[in-house]
């Protein structure tokens, strides 16, 4: 039990200190993009597209090493230096590129950012779930800390940024090393069955997840309902920022705003496996698609400050229903073998190639019809496919038994 609970501990304080480097570093990225480097919406649609290109193409590899190696912590090790020279990367890489050549440095950038911050971040929540699911603790306990920890980032990161964005970028710097440090002293404990047995997964039996109909279901939500809340995410603080008096006091009213959020994320995180094992794992992804598609068009709807912050906090409810209901929905229907295959492929890398096409299309109409035209486009378009959602996921009951690693079911076929 003691080494259980020393697992459960150092993942915590792990996730916390990775989600506040990608606070510190990219939740005012489409700020720093838009103010500081005076790129147009269309321009900054280009970098976030390269970003999920590259995140994309990293996903898959990313599923399956981790089916691979299983508890074992290469992956760790490899965002955890990733974040350690994001500092660097940021102000004498990144930045001299994009005023370069823009295309250049939406490659590059887009490299580095897809795999360190929006790739990683799906594999280390992959991994948690995996050894939650050895040592029976529940996913959700464990990244309500990564909440915390963007919360923690968000709470001042407004005003830092407004003094200089490169604090920023260096603290992001001092927590991959700490990352690192904790690493080097944490011991993740014996291999999980999987890695240990002869028959691990091999590279044609995660292919042959793409045969599977009951995948290709479960990606009609990914791709045409969670993809939407990140396309409207993503230059959601420059718009937010546009309607007080001065960027600055947007800045840092969105850094308050977006810590208020994350706070109450983190307590939705505790609370979500409660109702998730009420409704059922379908049920929830649907009510998070309902919820999300209010936040968008509510939006589009606000007419100053008071108001659509009352849409952002809407975020708060509708994201810890939707990252418990994923991941009981794969547990529900998929072989744990392939878990973490499953959430690369269908969750992450769905997510990024969605955004990869859809980042350009909102960066120009953003340009030229206005956010909030854009954004009860999105919600139009985002209502169909929650339709077609309810009709092609697969049926998941309500659970009864309060174990979080309970047997599963039947994988979908």
């Amino acid at each position: 039990m003691a080494t259980r609970q020393s697992h459960f501990r150092f993942l915590c304080g792990f996730v916390y200190i990775y989600f506040f480097a990608q606070a510190m570093s990219i939740s005012l990225l489409a700020l720093w993009l838009r103010s500081t480097l005076k790129l147009s919406g269309t321009e900054t649609g280009i970098v976030f597209s390269a970003n999920f290109i590259a995140a994309m193409c990293s996903q898959p590899v990313y599923g399956f090493v981790s089916d691979r190696v299983g508890t074992r912590r290469n992956i760790l090790w490899t965002v955890a230096a990733l974040v350690a020279l994001s500092g660097a990367f940021f102000t004498l890489v990144y930045a001299p590129l994009l005023k370069l050549n823009i295309l250049l440095g939406a490659a590059v950038g887009g490299l580095y950012l897809g795999i360190t911050f929006i790739a990683g971040s799906y594999a280390i929540e992959s991994y948690v779930d995996r050894i939650g699911r050895r040592d029976g603790f529940e996913y959700s306990r464990v990244r309500l800390w990564g909440s915390l920890g963007f919360a923690s980032a968000a709470l001042f990161s407004g005003r830092i940024y407004n003094v200089n964005p490169g604090i920023n970028f260096a603290l992001a710097s001092a927590a991959g090393v700490l990352m690192l440090a904790l690493l080097a002293v944490w011991r993740a404990g014996p291999p999980d069955a999987a890695v240990r047995a002869r028959d691990g997964v091999r590279l044609a039996e995660a292919f042959a997840l793409l045969r599977m109909r009951g995948f290709w279901r479960f990606m009609v939500f990914v791709l045409g309902v969670t993809n939407l809340y990140l396309v409207f995410d993503q230059q959601f603080p420059s718009y937010f920022a546009s309607l007080f008096p001065d960027v600055q006091t947007g800045a840092a009213m969105f850094g308050y705003l977006n810590s208020t959020q994350i706070f109450l994320e983190a307590a939705g995180l505790f609370l979500a496996p409660l109702l998730v094992r009420r409704i059922g794992a379908k049920h929830g992804l649907l009510l998070a698609g309902s919820i999300m598609l209010v936040r968008i068009a509510g939006s589009g709807l606000a007419v100053g400050p008071l108001s659509i912050s009352a849409m952002k906090l809407l975020h708060s409810v509708e994201l810890p229903i939707l990252a418990v209901s994923l991941f009981r929905y794969i547990a529900r229907h998929f072989d744990n073998r392939f878990a973490s295959t499953v959430y690369m492929v269908g969750v992450s890398f769905g997510h990024s190639l969605g955004l990869a096409a859809l980042s350009p299309l909102a960066g120009v109409s953003y340009d030229r019809i206005g956010y909030p035209a854009t954004y009860l486009a999105m919600a139009g378009m985002g209502l169909v496919f929650l339709v077609l959602s309810a009709i092609f996921l697969l049926p998941t009951p309500p659970e009864t038994a309060a174990d979080p690693v309970a047997p599963l079911a039947e994988p979908a076929k």
